[in-house]
């Protein structure tokens, strides 16, 4: 007995969260618009309300016409047929519902006419128009709610129609049931194919966003990791050499003291502590991105190689020319060495934009030009457009990225676009400021 008590009370739990789950899908008011079309826009809206009109019209006739059906309710079950269809671009679920009583209305009224003999072989329970009508409703519908709710819309219609038809029945009418169902199901099975396939193609689309997104990320990261280990040349030369004055230093002074040698002895092992941290988190950037072609388990021989300066540019621009570019230079203000970093980044950042136009515009001349000023250094490299079609490039395409990151880190900022007509342009400046540089104003606002 008790075990019979388990399976009936499971059995009420489970009729208790069917009836919620239809509660909650069919009984409610909730708005749910259905979107434009990429292509069309409100083109589809229009066509649905020009079909609601028509259907309209044609309801009126045969409900009027063969139904003989009096005009008030003939308009109260034609406004509440075709005005389900309107109502279904904005809220579906209402809408079915609308269309339902409508139909029920109908049969009822048109029930009673054939009972009486009034008229014969009119299609009952569902009129011509009528089926029209609820296959649009439930088209609409399928279109923007669940698979699940789809079907138990489908369920409800056919039940609607079994009560009518099987159950309470008629005289001398032409039987519209089943073929009712079967375009209803046609209407609900294709509504549904179609919200999926746009739904697919949404997440497609996301994923394609994600994607593009994901890769210019790491792409990103890469080439932080590349610009920290170009520079971890530059910074270990430092230390380095602060690790040798610390070591060398007492041996400049007559008699230096112990407090001095000290602080000295710390220098240094502060500066030889921090190299080795640096090599620490060099090898774990060698070892997450290597270079492209490059394996993390094979030595890289070039990785003790001096970073380039600006005093190898003619030698950039040289190999620029004998790879089919043509190239000019400008060197504008008093030229001066600038720090390592800004250095190195000035060259790359020159080299990334001849490399550019070099893929993606062949037959263009390019001119870099350097401008030196007290505060910093003006990078300006600037094409005039390709003359033939471009090959396709088997690059990232994320070159803009890196010469960004190597301004931004500097404390600089660069620019690309388009410039003059067809041509491009890449500007950057890289705060260097002088020895004998005022300090700038805030009024000043240089880059």
């Amino acid at each position: 007995m008790s075990r019979l008590n388990g399976v009936t009370d499971k059995g009420a739990g489970l009729v208790r969260r069917w009836l919620g789950v239809l509660r909650d899908d069919l009984l409610t008011a909730r708005a749910d618009p259905l979107p434009p079309s990429v292509w069309l826009r409100w083109v589809p809206h229009g066509f649905v309300c020009l079909a609601a009109v028509g259907i309209l019209l044609g309801d009126l006739n045969q409900l009027q016409g063969d139904g003989k059906l009096g005009p008030g309710h003939s308009l109260l079950v034609a406004v509440g047929q075709c005005g389900a269809i309107v109502l279904a671009l904005r809220r579906p679920v209402p809408a079915l519902w609308l269309s339902l009583t409508a139909t029920l209305a109908g049969a009822v009224l048109l029930r009673r006419m054939l009972m009486a003999g009034q008229i014969d072989g009119f299609p009952w329970p569902w009129p011509t128009w009528g089926i029209v009508a609820h296959l649009l409703v439930l088209l609409l519908l399928a279109l923007r709610v669940p698979t699940r709710v789809s079907v138990e819309a489908l369920a409800v219609t056919a039940l609607l129609t079994y009560v009518l038809q099987g159950l309470w029945g008629a005289w001398n009418y032409s039987s519209t049931g089943q073929t009712a169902v079967v375009l209803f199901a046609v209407a609900v099975v294709l509504g549904t194919a179609l919200r999926g396939r746009r739904e697919a193609r949404a997440e497609l689309g996301r994923q394609t966003t994600l994607t593009a997104e994901e890769r210019a990320r790491r792409t990103l990261l890469e080439e932080r990791g590349r610009i920290a280990r170009e520079l971890h040349d530059v910074v270990a030369h430092h230390m380095s050499v602060i690790s040798i004055q610390a070591q060398v230093a007492p041996h400049l002074v007559r008699d230096p003291s112990d407090e001095l040698k000290e602080n000295l002895a710390g220098i240094r092992q502060n500066a030889v502590e921090a190299l080795t941290e640096l090599r620490r988190v060099l090898d774990v950037l060698r070892s997450e991105h290597p270079a492209p072609g490059e394996r993390a388990d094979v030595p890289d021989t070039s990785r003790h190689a001096p970073q380039p300066t600006l005093d190898r540019l003619d030698s950039l621009v040289e190999n620029t020319r004998a790879a089919g570019l043509t190239v000019t230079t400008e060197i504008t203000g008093e030229r001066r060495p600038l720090p390592p970093g800004v250095e190195l980044s000035a060259y790359r950042i020159v080299q990334e934009a001849l490399s550019n136009v070099l893929r993606h515009a062949p037959g263009a001349t390019a001119h870099v030009a350097l401008a030196y000023d007290p505060r910093g250094l003006r990078v300006e490299v600037v094409d005039t457009g390709p003359t033939r079609e471009a090959p396709p490039s088997a690059g990232a395409g994320h070159g803009l990225l890196g010469m960004r990151e190597r301004a931004v880190m500097l404390g600089g900022r660069l620019t690309a676009g388009p410039w003059s007509g067809r041509g491009y342009k890449v500007d950057a400046y890289l705060p260097a400021p002088s020895p004998h540089a005022s300090a700038p104003s805030p009024q000043d606002g240089t880059a």
